[in-house]
């Protein structure tokens, strides 16, 4: 059966979408990434989503991404329990919690990955905030992910859930874009954190 003509076209300027924003990522020099890692972990530690959740779906960033790494060790120097993503072999995600960068082993795709226990897909319904990986937002909030599915996944299994945390992506300043190509399955995003601060959507 063919798809709906629309849905292609959503997903080809999608594609086109990634790969501009791919590229001015690896244009970035490797200090200004860390400069703008510390500024979002800064920006991000503010948020009262974050002061006050017990749980936090994070993830740790790899490459020229918006860097977390110093937020997950502000995270867990609060005492919040900080849950990341462990890739399956069907792209759906299992979560385990982080318990320092010296417990993060090498996975599949360049990820890094926490070694303790597996912890099931459904331990994200415990988080109240969940912070998603992204390349995009647009000016409604819509989140442009990398095409993988993972987190389309993780949301739908947060809405069938009846699940209601506070979603947050980090992007780079030039990643808040005015519109971004929509699929019927997008979902939009209560904030994105920039290194020149927040802003929030109406979800």
């Amino acid at each position: 059966m063919e798809g709906d003509p629309s849905d292609l076209s959503g997903k080809s300027a999608k594609e086109a979408l990634r790969r501009e924003l791919l590229g001015a990522r690896r244009l970035l020099a490797a200090e200004d990434a860390v400069e703008a890692a510390a500024v979002l972990a800064r920006h991000a530690l503010e948020l009262p989503e974050l002061t006050s959740a017990r749980t936090v779906a994070a993830y740790v960033s790899v490459g020229r991404e918006p860097g977390t790494r110093a937020l997950l060790d502000a995270l867990r120097a609060r005492g919040v329990r900080v849950l990341l993503p462990v890739l399956m072999a069907d792209n759906d995600l299992d979560w385990a919690e982080y318990e320092g960068a010296d417990r993060l082993a090498a996975a599949g795709r360049g990820l890094l990955e926490p070694d303790g226990p597996r912890l099931g897909p459904e331990a994200v319904l415990d988080a109240q905030a969940v912070l998603l990986p992204g390349l995009a937002v647009d000016e409604r909030g819509l989140r442009l992910g990398r095409g993988g599915g993972s987190y389309d996944r993780v949301l739908a299994r947060l809405e069938a859930g009846s699940a209601r945390p506070a979603l947050v992506v980090l992007l780079y300043a030039n990643e808040v874009v005015a519109r971004v190509p929509e699929e019927p399955h997008d979902h939009p995003v209560h904030a994105v954190v920039t290194p020149e601060g927040v802003r929030r959507f109406a979800v």
